[in-house]
């Protein structure tokens, strides 16, 4: 029996990364935390689960892109969830091996003994044709949803981290999913993790 170990992963918009995420924890057996995190979290702040997500939808508009000034009340409101999220990762890291996605886990795992951290990318068009194909958007929604949701975890990854969403120096692994698709990424990313935690197939 190996001993309790957690996945972060990191992705840009359209890479296909929450899918990815999803697969490899089925092929693993253990549990995938992404919305159900938003949840918790309006649970213990006692807030529907639309104003959470409001709030961090809310890193699309031009609160973010001025980074934060002072004064502006909403700052307060995304504090408030981004430390429940803390303390919820922190808690489920701490329950089980796991696998967690995006909300800045890697930084807030930072101490976690079994831990990697991994970072999900593609080409933009690659990105592009997911958003259209897959998530059945039109071309020019896509773009946009593509360029405002990349500077938004930008500016979030920033802020209560201090580096960027994709800075190799905070990642173990860093891969193209559009160079072996969702399946493909799945089984290297899925053979690394069990090699690394000596988990048996």
């Amino acid at each position: 029996m190996s001993e309790k170990f957690v996945i972060t992963i990191a992705r840009q918009f359209g890479s296909l990364g929450r899918p990815i995420a999803r697969l490899i924890s089925e092929e693993l057996g253990i549990e995938y935390y992404d919305r159900d995190i938003v949840e918790m979290t309006s649970k213990n702040l006692n807030l529907p689960v639309s104003a959470i997500s409001n709030v961090e939808e809310s890193a699309k508009s031009a609160f973010f892109n001025m980074n934060y000034p002072l004064g502006i009340g909403t700052t307060a409101m995304q504090d408030s969830i981004f430390d429940a999220q803390r303390k919820i990762i922190l808690n489920l890291a701490e329950r089980e091996s796991c696998i967690i996605v995006g909300r800045c886990a890697d930084y807030i795992l930072k101490g976690c003994k079994n831990i990697i951290n991994i970072f999900i990318y593609a080409p933009y068009e690659a990105r592009l044709a997911n958003c259209v194909e897959r998530l059945n958007m039109g071309p020019d929604e896509a773009k946009k949803m593509i360029a405002s949701v990349d500077k938004a975890r930008e500016s979030y990854h920033r802020h209560y981290c201090g580096y960027s969403l994709s800075d190799k120096d905070y990642k173990d692994i860093m891969i193209d999913s559009s160079l072996l698709g969702v399946e493909g990424t799945c089984d290297i990313l899925t053979e690394v993790i069990q090699k690394k935690f000596n988990i048996s197939k």
